[in-house]
């Protein structure tokens, strides 16, 4: 493995390249000076950088931003959105890609047991539609209230349940137990259920841009922390989890780095890129 190096440089925000805000469903909207500069030594030696998260594309553009991932004159960015649902240019913001899905019978069996739930659809380019507002920073943009039938009413690419009063083993347990038809799902870090169009995920917006690049997976590297990005660690040709990831995460990769607070994703991309 000595003479590999990484062409596409896949990467997961939160948990990834920003940290947790300690018992919040947040994370510091701040890229640390070793990351910064780890990730722009691989754009210099030309590996495409290519942000994958479970965020909707709003959310991810301003993170685009803090990394300056592009520059005047530059190709528009390939980044991939909402666990791989949605994937898109910028700048400026275009959609090349979207799957969507009927999400009324699943999110209807959740509710079932779990009725207090808060539920959420992306409303692109402005923010969410909820059924009632969601702790403070767990959603970026504004957020418009509606019943749940009317914001699962028509096709959509991800939907976001939450319970603030379960657990992340709870919802691991239920989706098991539900089997969610039609659907897949993934669960965050805490009961936070992402649901998704069947064979949706990271790995599967990724396989697109790489395509689209012309870049084998086996010549990508992929970071992330999550449940949601163990297709994408798997798919990769090296898939490192971050050092603060559950279990399961870093059985599915192929090593496992630092954590967050360690800043984890420079000392990977440190291995391929060192400092001069």
């Amino acid at each position: 493995m000595s003479d590999w190096r990484p062409r596409l440089v896949a990467l997961d925000i939160d948990g990834t390249l920003l940290k947790w805000v300690e018992g919040a469903g947040t994370t510091y909207e701040q890229i640390s000076p070793p990351v910064y500069d780890a990730v722009h030594r691989a754009m210099a030696a030309g590996a495409h950088v290519v942000l994958a998260s479970g965020r909707s594309p709003h959310g991810m553009t301003r993170i685009a931003d803090l990394l300056d991932l592009h520059s005047d004159g530059d190709e528009p960015l390939w980044i991939v959105a909402s666990n791989g649902a949605v994937v898109f240019r910028y700048p400026p913001f275009e959609v090349v890609h979207e799957e969507t899905f009927d999400a009324a019978p699943a999110v209807a069996a959740v509710l079932e047991y779990h009725p207090n739930a808060l539920v959420a659809v992306e409303e692109r380019g402005v923010g969410y539609r909820v059924n009632r507002p969601f702790p403070e920073g767990e959603l970026s943009g504004e957020m418009t209230l509606a019943e749940v039938d009317e914001i699962v009413s028509g096709p959509v690419s991800r939907v976001i349940i939450r319970d603030p009063d379960a657990t992340a083993d709870d919802f691991v347990a239920l989706a098991g137990k539900l089997g969610l038809h039609g659907t897949d799902y993934v669960v965050g870090w805490t009961a936070w259920l992402d649901l998704a169009p069947v064979g949706v995920s990271k790995a599967f917006g990724l396989a697109r841009v790489a395509d689209e690049l012309g870049i084998d997976p086996a010549d990508t590297l992929a970071l992330g922390d999550g449940r949601n990005d163990i297709e994408m660690l798997r798919w990769a040709g090296r898939g490192v989890a971050m050092g603060q990831a559950v279990e399961v995460v870093q059985e599915a990769a192929d090593a496992v780095t630092d954590s967050v607070h360690d800043e984890g994703v420079a000392t990977e991309l440190d291995l391929w890129w060192p400092p001069a």
